[in-house]
């Protein structure tokens, strides 16, 4: 339970994220370049987060079997989400994509924290930029077809808090047996992979033609989580 706690705590990081990114796409959108460059090194925090958090985990663990289950598992998650999202319309659509990357999201948050303190907290921070940029894509989507601001800003924040469902979802990962966990484990890697090459740097690519500065920024962001790693033992 104080596993739990914890995950819940830093949940509402990312959660006020959403909030403020809301607020700044009624306000003042982000134009492309910054979009661009910010999902560029949030994708490099979460892959540094994946590599070197969970990863290791599902090494130390071994476990053939709940680890092709788990990544198998994980990987079918995936496909259907990626099909979700292109059979989606209107609102309700745009919403229900949403709010099950974010469920997703918040499980495998709270996997992380099941795997240590150190990668739930790293794993908080990067999911903070996904959810801060992710919750201004889908306000943006959301002003096209709601003409109230503050209906898109109430919407956009409702969906937000299916993160911390999520984390609640995972809560019994703590007291499961050590193949359950390294299946979980597994999950979690190929949700968080899916996250970086088929969501962040997709729409980052699809924003502006990459340069030199805002491709460097994927790089820093893994440098600055492995440094961030490294401080916090």
């Amino acid at each position: 339970m104080t596993t739990t706690l914890s995950a819940l705590g830093f949940a509402l990081i990312p959660l006020a994220a959403g909030f403020i990114g809301a607020l700044i796409a009624v306000v003042r959108p982000p134009g492309p370049k910054l979009t661009s460059a910010v999902q560029h090194f949030a994708a490099g925090v979460v892959f540094a987060a994946a590599a070197g958090e969970i990863l290791p985990d599902i090494l130390e663990q071994g476990g053939i079997v709940p680890t092709l289950i788990g990544g198998l598992a994980g990987i079918v998650a995936m496909l259907a989400l990626a099909r979700l999202e292109d059979l989606a319309e209107g609102p309700v659509g745009l919403l229900a994509t949403v709010g099950i990357d974010l469920l997703i999201d918040g499980l495998v948050l709270g996997i992380a924290f099941a795997a240590g303190s150190t990668a739930g907290i790293l794993l908080a921070a990067a999911l903070t930029l996904e959810v801060l940029f992710l919750s201004v894509s889908t306000a943006i989507g959301l002003a096209a077809r709601v003409r109230s601001a503050a209906r898109v800003v109430v919407m956009t924040a409702g969906v937000v808090l299916l993160l911390p469902l999520g984390v609640l979802m995972a809560a019994p990962v703590e007291y499961a047996s050590e193949p359950v966990k390294t299946g979980l484990f597994a999950f979690g890697l190929v949700a968080l992979l899916y996250l970086v090459t088929e969501e962040l740097l997709v729409e980052a690519h699809e924003q502006v033609e990459d340069t030199p500065w805002i491709t460097a920024l994927f790089f820093l962001g893994f440098l600055v989580l492995l440094v961030l790693q490294e401080a916090v033992g």
